[in-house]
């Protein structure tokens, strides 16, 4: 499967800051769902008929953080890849089939880190 067939589910509540994860993703031909928090993100998750080959999580979401999400996205889709996406410096544990981007983060460092997740 083509990276062009791929579809990136991304969630950050900072609308200014998806908006340009989206249009780097898109940019290199990704399909891309945007979610701003994480019950958002689990409609699409729900959603047996969507196709979604990666998540892409902002660790500081409210309500819901981003490891909890990935918890309950990891329930729906056992095999989904998360990359979470944080601007703190600490160290955080990621289970296998995650990995950790840090903010912010360049084009090239953003497309390495997904290349590399949809390949694994």
């Amino acid at each position: 499967m083509s990276d062009t067939a791929k579809t990136i589910l991304v969630v950050e509540d900072d609308a200014i800051v998806r908006m340009l994860i989206v249009d780097v993703l898109e940019e290199f031909e990704f399909k891309v769902l945007e979610a701003e928090d994480g019950p958002q993100a689990l409609t699409f998750l729900n959603d047996s008929a969507k196709t979604i080959d990666l998540m892409m999580t902002d660790m500081g979401l409210p309500g819901m953080d981003g490891k909890e999400l990935a918890v309950e996205a990891r329930a729906l889709r056992p095999e989904l890849p998360v990359l979470f996406a944080s601007g703190y410096a600490e160290a955080l544990d990621v289970p296998a089939g995650m990995a950790m981007i840090g903010k912010p983060f360049s084009i090239d460092q953003l497309r390495d880190k997904v290349k590399s997740m949809l390949a694994a």
